[in-house]
């Protein structure tokens, strides 16, 4: 349901933002605070879901999901969108969102999450819910026929409704294992912290900042902006083309844990995510929007495949107990980084409408080499045969690992 509702309304922000006019620093700022709000939901999570409840901290979110699709299809003053998008129940991605994403995480960990298949699977769903979100955009804005496409957020009203119900209906096994009850008496769950893997996990926090840095940059929603002002794209084109974006993330991340078995959880994602963030950079040189989509599906074939490996990667270096607070904590630095990124894009536009994704393409790309030399040596997670710790973190990670 929410791969559905945001693959249709990220290919919608950027094109409702360009039929309003509305200039490319304001823009920014206003995908910067979108994505802030993200950030602040997922670190409130953290703190507060194991003890308040998984399950219900869910369906809450799902309802703040409905009624932000409510107020934003009423086509309210531009100020009013800036609240909505501090709340955090819009996304610009279809699946990697702050708080939602972080409790997803830590209620699917299992015993097999390092080899990212549950996760794999998981992200699928997602992207092909979100391509066939993407392509109902494209068809609502041919039907509507109209300029002002801010009603069709109305999407999100039973995404949000549905969601909350099939959160409240989930088993009590995606709890905190410590809110179980104990000799026939319910405990009280306690606030989670890291503990014996926090030096790893703040190590991966900052890796992953500097990742989300560069994919502030580029997220859908600046896409279709980009693609909108450049080519002058329809939403219906727009549409059909994020429909075959997500249908290609939904098969690559599939791929991604058989390559993880094979190669190893870094090594798959790096040598995956690198070729991605080069061609990313070249489509700021495409003459003509075939030119440009065709190197962006070239680019999704693979740049998703480090998603299921990445969070498969946080769950196998921490402790059962530490999961809920590794994921906020990973999460909150990718999205903490990630609104001054579009404010950065706001300007880098000012000076050439494509810089974003030159500049993009290169920090990632730095975040990808040093995510290589850093986990190379760790067992289970570097390159097969590597057994030799380089650092400090090789105790913390490979005790958590075999567990």
């Amino acid at each position: 349901m929410r791969g559905f509702g945001y693959g249709f309304t990220s290919v919608l922000l950027g094109v409702i933002l360009a039929t309003r006019k509305v200039g490319s620093v304001r823009a920014g700022v206003l995908l910067a605070v979108l994505i802030a709000g993200s950030a602040v939901a997922s670190v409130i999570v953290g703190a507060f879901a194991d003890r308040f409840g998984r399950r219900r901290s869910y369906a809450i979110f799902f309802v703040g999901v409905a009624v932000a699709g409510a107020v934003v299809a009423s086509n309210p003053p531009l100020w009013v969108l800036f609240v909505v998008a501090i709340t955090g129940t819009l996304s610009t991605d279809v699946v990697d969102n702050g708080a939602a994403s972080t409790l997803e995480q830590v209620m699917l960990a299992t015993d097999d999450a390092g080899t990212g298949r549950v996760y794999g699977s998981y992200n699928a769903v997602g992207a092909a819910f979100g391509a066939l979100g993407a392509l109902g955009a494209g068809v609502a804005g041919v039907a509507s026929g109209a300029n002002n496409h801010a009603w069709l957020f109305l999407v999100l009203v039973p995404v949000g409704v549905v969601g909350a119900m099939c959160a409240s209906a989930l088993s009590s096994a995606v709890e905190a294992p410590h809110a179980e009850a104990v000799n026939g008496k319910r405990t009280r769950p306690v606030r989670t912290k890291l503990g014996p893997s926090r030096r790893v996990i703040h190590r991966l926090a900052r890796l992953f900042s500097v990742d989300a840095a560069g994919g502030g940059l580029v997220t859908t929603g600046f896409l279709s902006f980009y693609l909108a002002e450049r080519y002058g794209v329809s939403l219906a084109t727009l549409g059909w083309l994020f429909f075959f974006v997500s249908a290609l993330q939904a098969t690559s991340v599939l791929v991604a844990p058989l390559l993880a078995r094979r190669f190893g959880l870094v090594p798959t994602m790096v040598w995956t995510h690198l070729p991605s963030n080069i061609i990313m950079g070249s489509m700021a040189f495409a003459p003509t929007f075939p030119v440009a989509a065709a190197l962006l599906l070239c680019r999704t074939t693979v740049s998703q495949m480090d998603t299921p490996t990445r969070q498969a990667l946080v769950m196998t270096m921490v402790t059962p107990p530490e999961r809920m607070q590794a994921a906020a904590v990973t999460n909150a630095a990718r999205y903490s980084v990630r609104p001054f990124a579009p404010l950065v894009g706001g300007v880098l536009q000012s000076i050439s409408l494509g810089a974003p994704l030159l500049v993009a393409g290169a920090v990632k790309g730095i975040y990808d080499v040093a995510l290589w030399r850093w986990a190379r040596g760790i067992p289970g997670v570097g390159p097969p045969g590597r057994r030799a710790a380089r650092d400090d973190d090789h105790e913390e990670g490979s005790c958590t690992a075999s567990e």
